[in-house]
């Protein structure tokens, strides 16, 4: 962190906020990247209905608030100390608000949601859907140009925010008045917490966020008219796109006491790579979380995968922009909180010892996919569910099976990976909270033939988010 230290003053100090699916973490960094302080709360998911997946939020915002002031009451310092913020945050949920209000018309829509799914397979396979693939396939043919390869492949899938969103505008009344009115804004947890923490003065994200909606080009670097022409979303609602590091405003001073400068907005994935200091071309980052990624530096271009895998902004810092290839399952962790909602164990420190115990699944698969099979199988309807069970299966075989799944997404992530971008993999990290796990960390090992080792530093995103705050002191001042 040298280059960091330059814009810092005498006893001075980062604050990074990271916003997970299950989990809002706040840490305090000193200029040696040491956590001086640390505040966590947990993420309160809400289930309207079955599929159906939400967020209050004001109470996120609330939530957030809170842990700032704790993890700052915990290292012991003053609010006035803090030079720098940096946030992490989930990718794919968003909510929309009045502009001048400031009030949600709905609650955050999770991207593990899956209200739209109806809608994802009927564009998935309309005749609208099969012209535009066959117009970008002879474009891409006369041009060669790779982005037109990319939607020559396109399909919808139900974590882009894109269905999710027309949802919301068939739905909610108030949201279509405010569109018509030019007083709505549309934001993923990012831009609100944004526009909360100025007062509604900046509506604002960064490339790395805007590129995981689904609706970002990431070869023009802009918003898809074309998409949005398509399925005719307003343009009027979106968020201006900043680099991840760049001075958004400052926190109001009615928050915190004093204005805190708010220096990098990244999503929390490549929050994760950037932490790991996954710098060049070839680095894969691996995250065993709520879902499993699979993420490869792939320079300064973006790459175009015709199995599934995204093509997603890392960072954006100055001129220079970092793209990944990424590949995601997204269930996979959520697997193991629903097995102990079920009471198959109790601790999930005991899961390891329970797939251990027994010396193979006796015969049982599990299938990973309460929000449908992501790359490179892309398919929505798919269903979670147990197979091979015998009367002599019993709780181990069970949890083994689901430990199992968890390795076995990895591998066929890792594998697609390597296939499609054909680019030799230089380093691999790894981080998440499945990591822990003796069980699946040996399991995925043997599996993809690569030595893997736990992070030395935890909350790998929390640190990223800290880092480019902290460079974000030294560039910018």
């Amino acid at each position: 962190m040298a280059t960091q230290r330059n814009g810092f003053k005498k006893e001075s100090f980062i604050l990074s906020v990271d916003v997970g699916t299950t989990t809002i973490r706040c840490n305090v960094f000193d200029k040696g990247a040491k956590i001086r302080g640390t505040c966590s709360s947990k993420v309160v998911l809400l289930y309207p209905e079955p599929g159906l997946v939400e967020l209050d939020p004001e109470e996120l915002f609330n939530g957030f608030i809170a842990v700032v002031k704790g993890a700052v009451q915990d290292a012991g310092v003053k609010m006035s100390q803090i030079v720098s913020l940096g946030i992490a945050t989930q990718r794919g949920t968003f909510t929309t608000w009045d502009r001048t209000t400031g009030r949600p018309f709905h609650n955050f829509i999770s991207y593990q949601d899956l209200r739209a799914i109806d809608s994802v397979t009927s564009w998935n396979g309309s005749y609208t859907m099969k012209a535009v693939q066959g117009a970008m396939t002879l474009l891409y043919l006369v041009s060669r140009q790779k982005r037109f390869l990319a939607a020559s492949v396109l399909v919808f899938s139900p974590q882009q925010v894109t269905f999710r969103l027309l949802w919301a505008l068939t739905h909610y009344t108030q949201l279509r008045q405010a569109v018509a009115e030019d007083t709505c804004c549309f934001g993923t947890i990012d831009t609100w917490l944004l526009f909360k923490l100025t007062k509604g003065e900046v509506h604002a994200t960064d490339y790395s966020n805007a590129s995981s909606t689904g609706m970002f080009d990431p070869y023009q670097m802009c918003w898809s008219g074309p998409l949005f022409s398509m399925l005719s979303l307003p343009f009027s609602i979106l968020p201006k796109v900043e680099d991840t590091i760049h001075s958004f405003g400052s926190t109001h001073s009615s928050i915190f006491g004093v204005s805190i400068p708010i220096m990098a907005l990244i999503a929390d994935q490549q929050a994760a790579m950037y932490g790991e200091c996954c710098f060049d071309v070839g680095n894969v980052n691996i995250t065993m979380g709520t879902g499993a990624f699979v993420d490869i530096n792939t320079g300064s271009k973006p790459h175009t995968s015709a199995a599934g895998l995204y093509p997603v902004v890392g960072w954006k810092i100055g001129e220079e922009v970092v793209y990944l290839a990424e590949g995601n399952a997204a269930d996979t962790g959520t697997a193991i909180k629903w097995a102990q909602g079920l009471e198959l164990f109790s601790d999930v420190q005991e899961t390891s010892a329970m797939a251990y115990s027994v010396a193979d699944s006796d015969g049982v698969c599990f299938v990973p996919s309460f929000s449908g099979l992501q790359a490179p199988l892309n398919d929505p309807t798919a269903c979670a569910s147990f197979m091979g069970l015998t009367p002599s299966t019993n709780k181990c075989h069970l949890v083994r099976a689901i430990l199992e799944s968890v390795a076995f997404s990895v591998r066929q992530l890792y594998q697609t990976m390597l296939r499609e971008t054909c680019i030799p993999v230089t380093k691999i990290r790894v981080d998440g909270g499945v990591c822990t796990n003796d069980f699946v960390m040996q399991l995925t090992t043997d599996l993809i033939g690569q030595k893997l080792a736990r992070p030395v530093h935890h909350e790998i995103s929390c640190r990223g988010a800290a880092f480019v705050a902290g460079l974000g002191v030294a560039l910018i001042r």
